[in-house]
């Protein structure tokens, strides 16, 4: 199995699992706010893991990431429309 590498040097399989790579960046990036990083430092480190895939390995993160997305955007409108029913 093909592996891409984080600036660090952390390896991520590429096994078509959307949420290794997320807590790799969890890790390597969102962990380490507390000592100074930032926005930038995600949007680097997500830059430099999309620069080591292929067309066909984008594209298939992608449709899985659209997907996942959409389904937090639905649960996100349910929940509101929850609260709002709750308030009534």
């Amino acid at each position: 199995m093909r592996s891409i590498k984080t600036t660090t040097g952390a390896e991520i399989p590429l096994d078509g699992d959307l949420l290794a790579i997320l807590e790799a960046l969890f890790h390597e990036v969102t962990a380490k706010v507390l000592e100074g990083g930032s926005y930038e430092d995600m949007n680097r480190e997500i830059n430099h893991l999309v620069s080591q895939m292929s067309d066909e390995e984008l594209r298939s993160y992608l449709a899985e990431s659209l997907f996942l997305n959409q389904v937090k955007y639905e649960n996100d409108r349910l929940e509101s429309y929850m609260r709002k029913l709750q308030k009534k």
